[in-house]
């Protein structure tokens, strides 16, 4: 499938597919959805915890992942345990061309960024001491996940009009069983479907206001 790199509203890139009319990010600016919604919206609400295993849906370009790193490696004590899903992993070229890494203020972003992109697929990753990351060659739904075992799911997925198959019932309810007691899955769709279909299998959801270009997002706690 074709990709174009494209520059968003924020001076940061992000990859366009023609074939489907979609972005990996927000064209009102990539770092500044990704921070918005899974970090703000997602990662901060587990900020005094110390441990946090993270599962993204959509590794696409690891800006998620380095974003978590840098929030993770700021904070004093804590560790983050990072799992990315990919299906259809950027080139190395494209890859080289997403410099998050010179837009952020973060003193080793750049190395952060490098280690992350240069990891290999399928293997655990020491990217700092306190950021441990696997990078996962997969599609999620031919992936077996460990029951209660994850604190936060970054549903980063290409949204419901394009890639149907990656909001189902029968998904939502194996990232359900994935996350730990009051564990969240967190993303930028709010469609009201998306949002029924996340508390027919048990979610609890709660609307927060959307990025920049957006007026809502959806988080979804599992709550007993």
């Amino acid at each position: 499938m074709k990709r174009e790199i494209i520059i968003t509203k924020d001076g940061s890139p992000t990859i366009y597919l023609p074939d489907l009319n979609e972005h990996y990010h927000s064209i009102h600016g990539a770092i500044q959805e990704a921070k918005h919604v899974f970090i703000l919206n997602g990662l901060n609400e587990f900020i005094h915890k110390e441990n946090i295993a993270i599962l993204e849906i959509g590794f696409g370009s690891g800006l998620n992942a380095l974003l978590a790193a840098i929030s993770c490696i700021e904070k004093e004590k804590g560790t983050i345990d990072y799992a990315g899903i990919e299906a259809f992993p950027l080139s190395d070229l494209e890859q080289s061309k997403m410099n998050y890494a010179k837009l952020l203020s973060f003193p080793s972003s750049i190395e952060i960024q490098k280690k992350i992109n240069h990891s290999p697929w399928n293997e655990n990753q020491v990217i700092h001491s306190k950021f441990h990351l696997t990078k996962i060659n997969s599609k999620i739904e031919e992936f077996d996940l460990t029951s209660d075992y994850f604190d936060i799911v970054f549903y980063d997925a290409f949204g419901p009009r394009a890639q149907a198959n990656m909001w189902t019932i029968e998904l939502f309810t194996k990232l359900f069983n994935a996350l730990k007691e009051n564990g969240l899955f967190v993303t930028y769709c709010a469609k009201g479907q998306v949002k029924r279909d996340l508390k027919a299998v048990g979610f609890s959801i709660e609307s927060k206001p959307g990025p920049p270009g957006k007026r809502e997002m959806t988080l979804a706690w599992k709550r007993f």
